[in-house]
């Protein structure tokens, strides 16, 4: 869905959190974005998992500038679902946005998240984005998002990169990261048991940075933590688990293909 500027006026914080580990090469593009966004209602708060680069020294010429961007220090690293945790624990605001501390977000992105969600009185939102490279060059065309998705067309294939999203903090309410391989899949999964739909913004508001060596590159990890998520965490029998494995497979091989 295109989602045209509004004249509503825009007045709920925004929390936004940003785990951060060894992240120094990246970290102020993603808090620049952050501060060129036209939607000014928002505390950025950034979790550093005990870096050993100058990840902290960066944030904290921000937090020196900026009253509304925080830094919290942990003090051994836990890993980044307990960063978000702690990031979810100090949130204020009516809209909870994940931010990873490598992404980068379009100046319009809030506004058109908030503007969409206060008007049509949604819990969710997530948007399209464009993949790029550590190097910061455009790596793919537009990734499309759907109108909207609920629990079971979200077992099938995880259409909600984390750094689009948007969500009402009631929503999430008491829901907290696992320590899990892909804890953030696991995450939405939790949330929209309850039952809810997100819904999709079909414009490129995101950069989604890849970069070599993480996670979601390799390709055998993620094919294991797809089937236990499946069979541990959701707990689907054999045959119910392999079709949505067979879905989310073909899913995922599709979207690089774009």
């Amino acid at each position: 869905m295109q989602i045209q500027n509004s004249t509503v006026k825009l007045e709920p914080l925004v929390s936004i959190i940003t785990p951060c580990y060894n992240s120094a090469d990246f970290v102020k593009l993603t808090i620049n974005s952050v501060l060129a966004q036209s939607y000014t209602n928002w505390e950025l708060i950034v979790i550093d998992d005990k870096s050993t680069d100058d990840t902290c020294e960066i944030v904290e010429t921000y937090t020196e500038k900026y009253p509304n961007i925080k830094l919290i220090k942990l003090e051994k690293n836990g890993g980044v679902a307990n960063a978000r945790n702690v990031g979810l624990a100090e949130a204020k605001g009516k809209y909870i946005a994940f931010l990873d501390s490598d992404d980068i977000w379009l100046q319009e992105k809030l506004t058109k998240q908030v503007t969409y969600m206060e008007e049509q009185s949604l819990p969710m939102t997530f948007c399209a984005y464009n993949r790029i490279d550590e190097a910061g060059a455009i790596i793919s065309r537009k990734i499309e998002v759907p109108n909207s998705v609920n629990y079971r067309q979200l077992l099938s294939h995880n259409v909600i990169i984390f750094s689009t999203s948007l969500t009402l903090k009631s929503v999430i309410a008491d829901t907290k990261f696992k320590k899990v391989g892909h804890e953030d899949w696991i995450f939405w999964l939790d949330i929209f048991k309850k039952p809810f739909s997100g819904f999709g913004i079909n414009e490129p508001l995101v950069q989604y940075r890849i970069r070599q060596g993480s996670v979601s590159s390799n390709k055998l990890k993620v094919i294991g933590f797809t089937w236990k998520i499946y069979r541990e965490s959701e707990k689907l029998g054999f045959f119910e688990a392999a079709y949505h494995f067979v879905k989310y497979a073909f899913a995922t091989v599709w979207k690089r293909l774009k």
